[in-house]
């Protein structure tokens, strides 16, 4: 079983593992901006066992000019508020707003965000780190850099890829409903 302490990093991806994902569509404002259940409990627990706690969300939607940088800032500072207000602790959201067919880009599988999380946080360690994702890039991400792989449940065409992968090399460490039973998962 995990055990969680101050030693270790927590990575969290944003649509599907904190807010609702919006299908076929991009969060482009804080109307549009769901809470998932228990999220803001579970980052509160989480992130009083961790040393560090970060955000990091591909945002092709910013690339794509279906909003600005500054609607996605303002939506991750009201975020920000409210995991504090709760208790919580994020100490930097990173996010890529390249497009997919971009070349070279920061988006996740690659490590960029990662990489500098540990530049602003040199203690970070990623065979120390827990990436919680809903998508096979999310996982991809997390196991390049070493670090323990939490899914969480996505849509089906998602977990297709997800398998595909896994009887290749893909590992996941572990998987969950949602964030909140991950959090439920560690309390025993």
């Amino acid at each position: 079983m995990l055990k969680l302490d101050k030693t270790w990093a927590l990575f969290l991806d944003r649509d599907g593992v904190i807010n609702r994902r919006l299908p076929g569509a991009y969060v482009r404002n804080w109307e549009e901006f769901q809470w998932l259940p228990g999220t803001l409990k579970a980052i509160a627990g989480l992130t009083q066992r961790t040393g560090r706690a970060f955000v990091v969300t591909n945002q092709q939607g910013v690339g794509k000019g279906l909003m600005a940088e500054e609607d996605l800032a303002r939506i991750h500072a009201r975020m920000l508020r409210q995991i504090k207000d709760a208790g919580g602790r994020i100490d930097a959201v990173y996010y890529c707003p390249d497009l997919a067919s971009s070349v070279p880009n920061c988006r996740k599988p690659g490590p960029a965000m990662a990489l500098q999380a540990r530049k602003e946080f040199p203690e970070v360690e990623f065979q120390r780190s827990v990436m919680v994702g809903d998508s096979l890039s999310d996982m991809q991400f997390g196991q390049v850099l070493g670090m323990y792989n939490v899914l969480i449940a996505t849509k089906e065409e998602e977990l297709t890829a997800i398998r595909k992968e896994e009887k290749k090399d893909l590992r996941i460490n572990a998987r969950h409903p949602s964030l909140h039973d991950f959090y439920l998962s560690l309390a025993g």
